[in-house]
């Protein structure tokens, strides 16, 4: 979880760049389509084309529209939010995971991480800055991105199982790549092969992100792994400010404390637990 981190950040580091040249569709589309440069490896080093046999279309389809709706959903954020906003209101994805955990996955969820749960909550609404004369709409825009890939991650660790990891992948992929395209007839712009290079990074970052990300659901107990995912936000602050001259502000800082220490807390206790 923590290598995945750190691979989709810059992955949306480099994404952010393009942003502002290009409609959200169009730039998922184009990512997706260098993401199959890693599968393909994976493929290679995994047995060759049996390693993607599906057998769960049910599971895998719903994984992938909500993977869909999620990068539609960030990559907007992207572009109109600092990067480590986006990364910080993105952590509300933990919570919902573990707060999911139970009724979905049937996993242990006791008071102490509840109330946890609605700390990190409350951070969340800091940084979202619910005052009328304040309040952010784009802002939410990150949380329900969160949203839907905390249940993103719950199908994952549902249906990893009985489906290798590299199947997944391709199989969500192309889910994207067919939604992005599909976007192009409704807004698109000129493509500028000078920009092929990094979405070809940002490409491959992706894949290997979310390669390693499935592996952490596979192996470890959502209500476990979720919390890892909040060493992106070092990263997030340091790609910002080098690519960006982003700060984060007060408001994002007082905001991810509760929501970090919430996660972290959750961790302490299913520790305990075990």
């Amino acid at each position: 979880m923590v290598a995945g981190m750190a691979l989709l950040t810059l992955n949306n580091a480099f994404l952010k760049t393009l942003t502002g040249d290009y409609p959200p569709g169009q730039l998922i589309a184009l990512r997706a389509a260098f993401v199959f440069i890693p599968i393909a490896l994976i493929v290679w080093r995994s047995g060759g084309l049996g390693s993607l046999r599906i057998n769960n279309y049910g599971g895998q389809s719903i994984r992938a529209g909500f993977l869909v709706t999620t990068q539609f959903l960030m990559v907007t954020s992207l572009g109109l939010l600092p990067l480590a906003d986006v990364t910080a209101l993105a952590f509300s994805g933990p919570l919902v995971i573990t707060a999911l955990a139970g009724p979905m996955l049937g996993e242990q969820v006791g008071w102490r991480r509840w109330s946890a749960v609605v700390v990190g909550f409350i951070g969340i609404l800091v940084m979202v800055r619910p005052d009328p004369e304040f309040f952010r709409i784009v802002a939410l825009l990150p949380v329900l991105a969160a949203c839907s890939g905390a249940l993103r991650d719950l199908v994952t660790r549902r249906i990893s199982s009985g489906e290798s990891s590299i199947a997944i992948l391709c199989f969500s992929t192309f889910a994207v790549l067919l939604a992005g395209g599909a976007s192009l007839a409704f807004d698109r712009a000129p493509l500028d092969y000078g920009d092929l290079p990094v979405l070809a990074m940002a490409g491959c970052l992706q894949g290997a992100a979310h390669f390693v990300l499935i592996e952490a659901f596979r192996h470890g107990e959502a209500s476990v792994v979720a919390p890892f995912k909040y060493t992106a936000l070092p990263w997030a602050a340091m790609f910002g400010f080098l690519l960006f001259q982003d700060v984060p502000d007060i408001w994002i800082i007082a905001g991810a404390v509760p929501v970090i220490c919430s996660g972290l807390y959750i961790l302490h206790r299913e520790r305990l637990r075990r």
